[in-house]
């Protein structure tokens, strides 16, 4: 894809650009908590002579009513991991997306608890964790509130609940609980601090790239409240299961230690999904090793050199070539390759060959190669200096030759086509009355009526228009006393040659109407010539001889040779050439659709892994569409485009909104003030070291995979409030964590200056 003189396409790792707008808000909290309250109304009637009378009006009882021990499950509007998906999300914090978006703040967690923190979490298990669901597919106790606050649904403490905030109806609603083991517990809950991190409201709306100076409110109609778990799902693989749990009435247990029988919770929502082992190798490491690697002596990570883009084989070049060696070193740079080549006189000798993908431009043929090739032998290129051969158009021919013999029905029809077109071609120039119509009055018709109908025709309606036939009354008259006479008149018979059948050829308009002789031949000829000329009949090794161009976890980028792809289809049409009139007519088929100008070649996991990597291409700020993609085997990936790009990009295939971290051990900072937030900062945290043992560090002890949100130690939160600038006391806010969190796909671009 790049020349000598032309830097090679550049890598960056970036996350895709947003197509929406989507805002974060740290929390809803109610004018009213949910929960029983009543009006009283006392009047004092002031009496001017004596004591005040009081007056009590009755009581006015009435409750704010929120779902407390279960709700309606179509009031979820979104779950990640989706329930039942099997994928690889150990590097994913799953979420959970309710259309109410005051829910989590509807009522107090408890005395003393600010109201920003929310009355729910969610919590993510493994199999063999739960006592009651070893399999962790979801299995849950249920019952009655009654049952539940009377201990009757099984071991583990009950929710503490002050009688006088239940309603009545309350007691036999049904509700489901799960037992989770004290040890457990402890290792996995939130700190009532981190439950308000882990909370937060998501409003998604026009794209209108939420400038400082635009600012509209939220849209009630597009808020939801998202509550993210705090735990990560195993590396190893299994099976897990996510709980959204109640901890009204055991709020006391989120900063002590959970009593020794365990804790039954209220399960509000539950599902579970599969997520598959992480070899530790995802999309933004394979990418990455795309276009950079490892510095060896510094760990620092540095862009490929751009020989390393260019599909061709590595080279070890001496110091100061010789004139050979240059010649050999420079074709080799072009992305041929030497292989042993035997003469017609039984020599043995080499020879350079390429494909139709080159890493430099190729050079233009001279004048006298624009002609059509009709063999193997004039494509070759002779290095008279060095009496070698470069045989890559002559492999080319033949190749197109090999293709069109081995397709029956391409056969079939070119030879249709030029029968009709030879036929067609020979009657014009028996009939130089046809040829002499202007162009334009010249149909298909003429090519295939029956002359002698028509001659016939015409001697019935020439003469008098008054008295039609007239000249076929005087020939009848006139044929008795003719022949009595011995007189015969014999038609001169129109001598038909080849030189004149290929002049009618260079007449104008003649050329497109023969196309037209046996049109649906024709059809089926352009369609297969137009599928060599996108690569499509050709194999692999057509178009990358040797393996060591394209290794494996690389890409390349090349051009594409028109005189290669050209002789492909000269070889292709000179099969069945029985005269120069038939090497003519190839002509007609030779302007068919356009060549590719530059290809991107990935050999990789990526390819088999992530079938829906989202590959886009750039000239300028245009984007290209690519004329042709397709898979050679498992791992290489082909894209074929119209115009030599400026810009290529791969992206991970998109998905929901999801929280985590990258592939690459590490999350995208986003700015939080001015007017670009959510504009990616960078990596954090920084290197080094360039392992996934970056982030590691915020987990809490214990192997649990349990994220340290701002806990005692080595805390996330306030790591991320000093990567922004803030003093040690301040605090970034949910909303602004949240946008942290942000697990984006991840993108690899490679550009030319």
């Amino acid at each position: 894809m790049t020349t000598t003189s032309e830097p090679a396409p550049q890598p960056r790792t970036s996350a895709p650009g947003a197509q929406h707008r989507t805002r974060f808000f740290d929390h809803r909290i109610p004018s009213l908590y949910a929960g029983r309250y009543r009006i009283d109304n006392r009047q004092t009637l002031k009496d001017v002579d004596g004591a005040d009378r009081i007056v009590d009006a009755t009581p006015q009882p009435f409750d704010v009513v929120q779902p407390r021990f279960s709700f309606d499950p179509t009031g979820i509007n979104a779950q990640f991991p989706v329930p039942d998906a099997v994928g690889t999300y150990s590097q994913t914090l799953a979420h959970i997306n309710l259309d109410a978006p005051g829910l989590p703040w509807a009522r107090l967690l408890g005395d003393g608890q600010p109201g920003a923190v929310p009355w729910m979490a969610l919590l993510l298990f493994r199999e063999d964790e739960l006592p009651e669901d070893p399999y962790a597919v979801g299995l849950v106790k249920t019952g009655t509130v009654r049952e539940l606050l009377d201990g009757a649904l099984g071991a583990g403490a009950v929710p503490v609940i002050d009688p006088e905030s239940m309603r009545p109806d309350e007691y036999d609603e049904q509700c489901a609980t799960v037992l989770v083991p004290a040890a457990l517990f402890d290792a996995v809950k939130p700190l009532p601090v981190e439950m308000g991190y882990l909370a937060h409201l998501r409003e998604g709306g026009r794209p209108d790239a939420t400038r400082a100076n635009s600012t509209p409110e939220p849209d009630e109609g597009e808020l939801n409240a998202v509550l993210v778990a705090n735990r990560f799902p195993a590396a190893a693989g299994g099976r897990h299961v996510v709980h959204l749990v109640s901890f009204e009435g055991h709020d006391r247990y989120l900063t002590a230690p959970a009593p020794t029988e365990g804790l039954r919770l209220v399960s509000l929502v539950s599902w579970s999904f599969t997520t598959e082992s992480h070899s530790g190798v995802g999309f933004g490491d394979l990418a990455q090793h795309l276009a950079a690697t490892i510095d060896p002596t510094s760990d620092e990570v540095i862009a490929r050199p751009a020989d390393e883009l260019r599909l061709r084989v590595p080279l070890q070049a001496p110091a100061n070539p010789s004139a050979p060696q240059a010649e050999a070193l420079s074709r080799m740079a072009g992305g041929a390759v030497a292989l042993p080549q035997r003469l017609e006189t039984g020599e043995r000798t080499l020879a350079f060959y390429r494909g139709p993908l080159t890493a430099q431009p190729a050079q233009e043929l001279p004048p006298p190669a624009a002609t059509r090739l009709d063999s193997p032998g004039e494509a070759l290129i002779y290095l008279q200096q060095y009496g070698v051969f470069d045989t890559s158009y002559a492999a080319a021919f033949t190749t197109g030759r090999t293709l069109a013999l081995a397709d029956a029905e391409f056969r079939s029809a070119l030879m249709e086509f030029r029968s009709a077109a030879r036929t067609a071609a020979r009657r014009l120039a028996s009939h130089p009355e046809l040829t002499a119509r202007a162009a334009t009055a010249l149909t298909a018709r003429h090519l295939t009526a029956p002359l002698a109908f028509e001659a016939f025709d015409r001697l019935l309606v020439d003469g008098d228009t008054r008295s039609g036939g007239a000249r076929l009354v005087q020939a009848l008259d006139q044929a008795g006393p003719q022949l009595r006479a011995g007189r015969r008149r014999t038609a001169a018979r129109a001598r038909r040659s080849l030189g004149d059948a290929r002049a009618v050829l260079a007449q104008p308009g003649v050329a497109a109407l023969l196309t037209q002789a046996a049109p649906d031949p024709f059809a089926k000829v352009t369609a297969w010539l137009n599928a060599l000329r996108r690569l499509e009949l050709l194999s692999l090794s057509h178009l990358v001889p040797d393996p060591r161009a394209l290794p494996e976890e690389s890409i390349r980028f090349a051009y594409l040779d028109a005189d290669w792809v050209r002789a492909a289809v000269d070889g292709a049409l000179s099969i069945g050439v029985g005269h120069t009139l038939d090497a003519d007519l190839n002509k007609l088929a030779t302007g068919g659709g356009p060549v590719p100008k530059c290809a991107v070649l990935i050999n990789s996991s990526l390819v088999p892994n992530w079938p829906n990597t989202i590959v886009t291409a750039y000239k300028g700020t245009e984007v290209v569409e690519p004329m042709r993609e397709a898979v050679f085997g498992t791992e290489i990936r082909l894209a074929l485009f119209p115009e030599v790009i400026d810009r290529f990009e791969l992206a991970e295939p998109p998905r929901g909104l999801c929280f985590g971290i990258g592939d690459l051990g590490t999350i995208e900072l986003r700015e939080i003030t001015g007017d670009r937030i959510g504009s990616p900062m960078g990596e954090f945290p920084p290197p080094p070291p360039a392992d996934d043992s970056r982030f590691r560090r915020f987990l809490r002890p214990g192997g649990r995979d349990v994220l340290n949100v701002d806990g005692t130690g080595d805390a996330l939160l306030p790591a991320l409030s000093r990567a922004h600038g803030l003093e040690e006391t301040e605090r970034i806010s949910s909303a602004e964590f949240a946008l942290q969190m942000i697990n984006a796909p991840q993108a690899q671009t490679f550009s030319r200056p």
